[in-house]
Order: structure tokens, then C-alpha cells, then sequence
């Protein structure tokens, strides 16, 4: 069990397993998984070792609910979203890298500076209502996002902003997000930035990512960085000249599995879609990065592009939705057109099992678990499906 004193002083049960031995959480998630997948035929199917997380300081990314004054703020959580009096601050949540903590004071002086008094949910009063931290494993660069209600003290961000620069010399981007609505909603359409910078530069087993605001990216480098590695191992002995990324975000799935074929000497065309501009911007700047020929990335409803798209039926489909799966209509549709892979990475394995029910010309070759939020009893996972009909 790692030490955490908001854990044991009942402020924070984010963490809802932490008290629970790190190789049995691995095996309640794998008892889990194995129960979605039990109305399959995966008598035949190979699964491997559950691939593990660090169990501190794995994430990249801090998200803060931004309370308290604006002399002293508090970053952190809200044990009840309408009481502005049950503000917790993590400053020092042991998932973060050990040295946010130093950096976390900085911001708190930046906000006492610029004037961004926390939002107030109860009165619906103030400005600051999230702070948004990521880092680069690559290049310790960092993102700040503040999400605020309405533009009022932009003037007041940018007047201070050389400072703060001065201060985090590490900080790469800075923007302003726009949320002016009353609602749970952690981010809003418009995004100002604030440095001529506008995105992360990653890296994963040598392949070029980005991260944008409001583009997807996993919080745990490590365990995606195995995830996108696998199924790039998995399929690069396959027959596969055209491929699918679906739900492809910035494009980690695609890229990883075209530049491994491309490198077994394969011709390979991808098309990768994803409803966010953003990530797809991400997406094509990794594209172009790698050299790689015959990719398109487009930002579409990847639903309806699969069952409106007329051309050539695609070898392998790459399928990774968000946790509703890809519903009926779609899993029906790839089981008609039957391209002959299809490879389902999940973060619902319950969406993931019932999608499956609808696509009974398929078998699941080959899975693994991926252990993406330990201490918790979520996971993601990673289906091959082969077409046996």
C-alpha cells in the first residue's frame, strides 16, 4: 500500500483499492475480464500476463478543482461538488510525479497575482474554475490549462504570465479554456492560447505523439506506452495492406501498427478517424513526422464514416471507444463486412463484452490486460479478433 494520508484520513477514496495488495487487485480485474468475456469461445485464445503499472507517481497529467480564496487557493477535490467548504487540496497526491509538488505552489502564487478568484459553485461567482497540469515524459516539458468562465481576466493572465514563464521555465504551453456554464462540464469549445506553442511533443517506442488541449491522451505513459507496443507486435506479421483506426485520438494505435508493418516491408494505407479536431491535428503532425506514405486522418463521427464509407473493405480494423464501446449498430456492421482483424482496445470491459455479442463471425485470438489505473477496478484491454466465417 502506498502512503497516503488523504486516503486514511477518508478525504480522498479515489483510490478506492489502495488498501488491497497490488497482486490481488491484478487478479480481481482479471476474474472480471475473464466474466465478460465468458460467453465467448476463447478456449483457444492466448492470455497474457496482466502488463502492471508503477504504483506512484504514474500519472501525467493533474486535473484541480480550483477553491478557496484567491489569497489562498485550493487545488485539489470537492467532497461534495456544491460545498465550496469541502475543498481537499492534493498538492501532494502520491499519483502524481513527486516533483509536481514544487510546482504546485508557484501556481497558486500565479493565481493570488493574476487575481483568478476560484469559481464558487454554490453562489455560481468567480472566474478560476480547473487547472489542468500535463507532462511530457519525452522532454519534462509541460502544458497548463486554466479553465475559466468568461475572458475577464485574460488581461490580467497575460500581464503576469512572463513571470510565471520565468519562474517554470519548463512550461511550454499555457492556454485558457472557455467553460461558462453552470454544470459539471470540465472544459468548454474555445481555447485561447497563451504561447506560441500549442502542443507536447511524446514519444513512445519511437513514435512521434502530441498532445493538445482537448485531444484525448492517456495519463499513464508507461502502461500506454505497452499497450501501443503490444498491438503493434500483434500485427505485424499479418496480411495487412489497409487499415481502420477508429475513435484513433491522436493516432497512437494507427501509427504504431502502420509504422511496424511499413518497416516488415508492407505497403500499408491507414485511415485513421476521430470526432476531435484536435486530436487529429495531433495525429497528422506524428504522421508527417514519421514519413509515413497513404495515411489519412480525418475528424469525423467514427461510426458514421464506418457505415457510410463505400471504398475498399479494410484488412484490419482498430476499434477504441470511449466507455459506451461501439454499440450495436457498428459492431453488426464490422461483423457484415468481415475484415479479417479486428483489434478492440477497451477501458470498459463490460461495453466491450456486449459489443462482442454482435460479432459472432469473429474469435478472440489473443488478450491482454493492461493495467492503467491501479488502485481502482478500472483497466484497459486489449482483444485481437480474427474472422473465422
Amino acid at each position: 500500500m502506498i502512503d497516503c494520508h488523504h486516503y486514511q484520513e477518508r478525504n480522498c477514496r479515489s483510490c478506492q483499492w489502495l488498501e488491497m495488495p497490488y497482486e490481488r487487485q491484478l487478479s480481481e480485474k482479471t476474474a472480471h475480464l475473464k466474466t465478460q468475456l465468458s460467453h465467448l469461445n476463447c478456449d483457444d485464445a492466448v492470455w497474457y500476463p496482466p502488463f502492471q503499472s508503477a504504483l506512484s507517481a504514474f500519472r501525467n497529467k493533474a486535473k484541480m478543482v480550483v477553491s478557496g480564496s484567491v489569497e489562498r487557493p485550493i487545488l485539489g477535490i470537492l467532497q461534495d461538488p456544491n460545498d465550496p467548504n469541502s475543498a481537499i487540496d492534493l498538492c501532494d497526491c502520491p499519483l502524481y510525479p513527486t516533483h509536481f509538488a514544487t510546482i504546485f505552489p508557484i501556481l497558486k502564487d500565479f493565481i493570488g497575482r493574476a487575481g483568478l478568484v476560484p469559481y464558487n459553485v454554490a453562489k455560481k461567482k468567480g472566474e478560476l474554475k480547473y487547472i489542468l497540469l500535463t507532462e511530457s515524459t519525452a522532454t519534462g516539458k509541460l502544458m497548463l490549462r486554466f479553465v475559466l468562465r468568461s475572458e475577464k481576466k485574460l488581461a490580467l493572465i497575460r500581464r503576469e504570465l512572463p513571470e510565471l514563464l520565468s519562474k517554470l521555465p519548463q512550461l511550454e504551453v499555457v492556454s485558457v479554456n472557455l467553460q461558462p456554464q453552470h454544470a459539471a462540464i470540465l472544459e468548454g469549445e474555445q481555447e485561447i492560447f497563451l504561447t506560441e506553442q500549442q502542443f507536447l511533443a511524446e514519444n513512445f517506442n519511437s513514435i512521434p505523439l502530441f498532445i493538445r488541449p482537448q485531444g484525448f491522451f492517456q495519463t499513464n505513459p508507461l502502461v500506454a506506452a505497452g499497450l501501443y507496443k503490444t498491438a503493434q507486435q500483434w500485427i505485424k506479421d499479418l496480411p495487412v495492406t489497409t487499415l481502420w483506426d477508429l475513435f484513433c485520438g491522436v493516432g497512437g494505435f494507427g501509427l504504431h501498427c502502420a509504422d511496424g508493418l511499413q518497416k516488415q516491408g508492407q505497403d500499408v494505407e491507414l485511415t485513421g478517424i476521430e470526432i476531435s479536431s484536435s486530436a487529429i491535428l495531433a495525429a497528422k503532425m506524428s504522421a508527417q513526422k514519421l514519413a509515413l506514405q497513404n495515411v489519412k486522418f480525418q475528424s469525423l463521427d467514427a461510426a458514421n464514416f464506418a457505415l457510410t464509407e463505400n471504398g475498399e473493405k479494410p484488412d484490419l480494423v482498430i476499434v477504441n471507444p470511449p466507455r459506451r464501446g461501439i454499440g450495436r449498430e457498428l459492431s453488426e456492421f464490422l461483423n457484415q463486412m468481415r475484415p479479417h482483424f479486428i483489434l478492440y482496445s477497451s477501458c470498459n470491459a463490460v461495453s466491450m463484452g456486449n459489443d462482442l455479442r454482435y460479432l459472432p463471425h469473429y474469435k478472440p485470438v489473443k488478450i491482454q490486460l493492461f493495467d492503467m489505473f491501479p488502485h481502482t477496478a478500472h483497466y484497459e484491454v486489449l482483444t485481437l479478433l480474427v474472422c473465422i466465417a
